[in-house]
């Protein structure tokens, strides 16, 4: 900072980063630009080429990307390992092939410009690395992170993180400095970063739960905290000391905790600290540019933003519509990773230092990145328009939700939320209803519902629903993938209500209580049981003895289902179903038992009554067949 010295230094720096993030991002969210500009702008105001506040906005850069690292790393703990083996091929698949279009035409692009082949290659390999902290932030404020379009832009930027290391490695393969007499071979770096990749691994499967459960046991909170922020950054200093990248270490570490009991507890831990510092890595991004360098090659930094962008966003939209995905979504992908990323810095700096490029081109190439991460959120913006979707229905008539405060959320009016809902209407439950199938809502008006128009995935439309002082949220929709995100978005949310949730099958349903619903319910199994009491009905089985049946199937389910809960496996109670066929030594399918009439019969005629009068038997009565 430009003034003052020692601990007053830094007090009155945290304080004028803690003022600029304070005045510039809400000011920027009232007026629809996102807060990632308003922390740009923010940096660019107080930075060395603003006011001048801050004079080495650099050191601030490299501590502020652990923001980046701990976005990661909450990201990763929404990803299972199952899941992220479903995203292999997407990950090396569209992310190769996007990185391979897109950095050949950036290439071309700075080589018309007038740059050195040699310069043109690093500046279009450090330009189509995208920015993480952006497209996750973007994608974080508008929930899209769980869906497939999220999914595959996270798939493409984890492709990113690893690029850096190869490209790494080629920058020291063209380097003109003399060698490193202490550096590593290229095999020694590659069994380094397999070493560290691999000890990663086996401490996420086989020591992280063990000790966060003896921490747990401790019940020392601020303990929690400080093993949640070791395990994140600890991570990541084993990838950067195997020569790997730092956010991917931390994000290999969340996919390892995906599925431990204290996933939970560790998010909520980490969060501040990542809001904090991923909000400063912003403001030292803003920091970074320098005025003094877009002024004097003013005319190369004006041509070169808009180039490499169009250029970028241009090859992402072709091969996304090559690969079938739809124009809307290709268009948003294309126009929110058209921007350089954070890694650029590092590729710019790695060559300068190796004599690749010199000293201004690294400057020059800098400011560009900086400037392209500047007009992503106004290029989103521009856009908006045109991603609307364009087969939206009209909502003439129809209610938008908002400002609700009823006791119960019901979320989806289909068959099942109908028939739920009579029950609380029946007692007179205030409730509200939402759902986002337009015709719907105008055919329940026609019966005297009051339904709302409001998609329950997303956390905005849920608050404007009255989530956030309901009772009890009813999740009915006819959809696994949306009923599991508006869980995540309650658990996380809205603690205080209890959550029902509409289970598409058993395998659903085991998902929900692992998730820490409060209720499942099959949507099938109710009615399925009925029909099976009622097929015993019309084959003549006495109502009471049926009802029995079904009460008896009831609790085999009941007694299956905890034995697959406790076990996390969908097999382990298969002995408790009743099957029809002999197999590995299991019993014979017993036949249904004959039930006495309980009135006597009436012989029609005297003839008849002589016949049935039985004459000395031969056999117990009790074996003979019925007739």
């Amino acid at each position: 900072m430009a003034a003052g010295a020692g601990g007053d230094t830094l007090l009155v720096g945290a304080v004028a980063l803690l003022g600029a993030a304070v005045v510039f991002v809400p000011l920027f969210r009232r007026l629809g630009l996102g807060s990632v500009l308003g922390y740009l702008a923010a940096g660019i105001t107080i930075g060395p080429f603003g006011l001048g506040w801050f004079s080495h906005p650099q050191a601030i850069l490299h501590f502020a990307e652990l923001g980046v690292v701990m976005f990661l790393f909450v990201v990763g703990l929404e990803m299972r390992p199952s899941q992220l083996w479903n995203l292999r091929r997407q990950i090396f698949g569209l992310g190769a092939l996007q990185i391979g279009f897109a950095g050949a035409a950036l290439t071309g692009v700075l080589w018309l410009l007038g740059l050195a082949p040699q310069a043109a290659f690093i500046g279009g390999a450090g330009f189509v690395m995208t920015s993480t902290a952006i497209v996750m932030q973007v994608l974080g404020e508008r929930g899209d992170i769980a869906l497939p379009r999220g999914q595959r832009m996270v798939s493409i930027l984890l492709f990113e993180d690893l690029l850096i290391v190869p490209l790494l490695a080629l920058v020291a393969v063209m380097s003109h400095a003399p060698a490193d007499p202490d550096a590593p071979s290229g095999l020694v770096a590659v069994g380094i970063a397999a070493a560290a990749l691999l000890g990663l691994v086996v401490a996420g499967l086989y020591l992280l739960n063990p000790l966060f459960r003896l921490l747990a046991a401790a019940k020392a909170r601020e303990v929690m905290t400080a093993a949640a922020l070791l395990v994140v950054l600890g991570a990541a200093v084993l990838m950067e000391m195997g020569g790997l990248s730092m956010a991917m270490g931390a994000f290999l570490a969340g996919v390892l905790l995906s599925g431990s009991t204290f996933r939970h507890q560790i998010e909520a831990d980490i969060e501040p600290f990542r809001g904090i510092l991923l909000g400063l890595f912003f403001l030292a991004v803003g920091m970074s540019l320098d005025l003094a360098v877009v002024r004097d090659g003013w005319t190369l930094v004006l041509l070169a933003v808009p180039a490499l962008m169009l250029a970028k966003a241009a090859c992402i939209y072709v091969v996304a519509r090559l690969l079938r995905t739809s124009h809307r979504d290709a268009l948003d992908r294309a126009v929110l990773m058209a921007q350089g990323g954070e890694f650029a810095f590092v590729l710019y700096a790695a060559a300068e230092a190796a004599g690749v490029i010199d000293g201004p081109t690294s400057d020059t190439l800098t400011a560009t990145v900086v400037l392209s991460m500047v007009l992503t959120p106004l290029a989103t913006l521009a856009v908006r328009p045109l991603l609307r979707e364009t087969t939206t229905p009209s909502l003439d008539g129809v209610d938008v939700a908002g400002g609700q405060t009823g006791s119960v959320l019901i979320i989806g009016f289909g068959r099942f939320g109908q028939v739920m809902s009579q029950s609380l209407l029946a007692r007179d439950v205030d409730v509200t209803i939402i759902d986002n199938d337009i015709d719907m809502i105008r055919s329940a008006s026609e019966f005297g519902f009051k339904v709302y128009y409001g998609d329950g995935r997303r956390l905005d439309v849920l608050r404007a629903s009255g989530a956030g002082t309901a009772r009890a949220l009813a999740v009915c929709v006819n959809d696994r993938a949306a009923a599991n995100r508006i869980v995540e978005l309650a658990r996380r949310h809205f603690p205080q209500a209890k959550l029902l949730v509409r289970a598409y099958d058993r395998q659903h349903a085991l998902q929900l209580v692992k998730a820490g619903v409060d209720v499942q319910v099959r949507e099938t199994f109710g009615s399925a049981v009925a029909f099976g009491e009622a097929a015993l009905r019309a084959l003549g089985v006495p109502a009471d003895e049926a009802a029995a049946i079904s009460t008896q199937i009831r609790k085999l389910d009941a007694e299956r289902f905890e034995m697959e809960v406790a076990s996390n496996d969908s097999r382990a109670g298969a002995r408790l179903v009743i099957g029809n066929r002999r197999q590995g030594g299991a019993p014979a399918p017993k036949p249904t038992p004959f039930v006495p009439p309980k009135r006597p019969s009436v012989a029609l005629n005297a003839g008849a009554e002589q016949a049935a009068t039985p004459q000395a038997p031969t056999q117990d009565p009790a074996d003979k067949p019925p007739a």
